[in-house]
């Protein structure tokens, strides 16, 4: 039976994700290595990849920062009291219950150009949906709790002691966290970037509603293959989605390894 397990999960596995990948992959040079080469080399495709990569950084810089400020609050500071903590902790999983699509319609509908907050953007010359800052905004939304995730259960783990101590020392509240709590959650933050850039990587349905996929202005690469994929235009779509699956694999690996760090400490 357990030969039987494991050949049912290994078959389960080469079934969802080996195939596509094979699949892809012969996609991307049905026309040969020309083929492959000018799916990557369009004007759009060199745009959405670089919308694609701004994304990224905006947003594992935004998270990486805010996450980690989060999770202090919500596990160490005690004036925030005991309802304001649950209802951080109820919106920080919002995300993981809200559809990314549902997501990009909320902020369609709190910012758009017709609302009153984007029309008082607009007036500003700061346009917000259908324009970059509604993308990062979108990814932001389905991508904030990673990071506060992964770092909460390591501060409840660890407690409060040492840092009550150094700062009866007199250690400054800053010193106190790159000294004493940085080294113990930083593989955790770790893990919780790659974890972040994976899904901001391959965001879809938030970005889609709220970017309006506009060739060359608010196209990413997810959003570029799905219009692809409308037009007909296989060997593109397969060529960008091989790259956005070796940035994957890259990030898979990164992860295992973030993973056995944080084990190690």
């Amino acid at each position: 039976m357990r030969r039987l397990w494991i050949g049912l999960t290994v078959a389960v596995f080469a079934l969802l994700l080996v195939v596509p990948l094979v699949r892809i992959t012969m996609g991307a040079f049905n026309d040969g290595w020309n083929g492959f080469t000018h799916g990557l080399s369009r004007p759009e495709t060199l745009h959405a990849l670089f919308m694609t990569l701004t994304i990224v950084i905006i947003v594992t810089v935004i998270n990486a920062f805010f996450g980690v400020m989060l999770s202090l609050y919500l596990v160490r500071a005690t004036w925030l009291g005991q309802k304001i903590k649950q209802l951080l902790n109820s919106i920080v999983d919002l995300p993981f219950a809200v559809s990314p699509v549902i997501g990009g319609l909320m902020i369609v509908l709190l910012l758009g150009p017709d609302t009153a907050l984007g029309a008082l953007f607009g007036k500003a010359g700061i346009s917000i949906v259908y324009a970059l800052p509604g993308m990062i905004i979108a990814t932001l939304f389905v991508t904030f709790p990673l990071i506060v995730r992964e770092v909460m259960p390591v501060l409840q783990e660890i407690g409060s002691a040492q840092e009550e101590a150094a700062s009866t020392l007199g250690a400054s509240a800053w010193t106190t966290f790159w000294r004493v709590t940085w080294p113990s959650i930083q593989w955790c933050v770790v893990y919780g970037v790659v974890l972040t850039v994976a899904r901001a990587l391959g965001e879809f349905g938030a970005v889609l509603v709220v970017s309006g996929n506009i060739i060359n202005k608010t196209q990413t690469a997810t959003t570029l293959v799905y219009q692809d994929v409308e037009n007909f235009n296989l060997t593109a779509a397969n060529s960008i989605a091989l790259v956005l699956a070796a940035g994957s694999v890259t990030l898979l690996l990164l992860m295992e390894w973030a993973k056995s760090r944080r084990e190690v400490h």
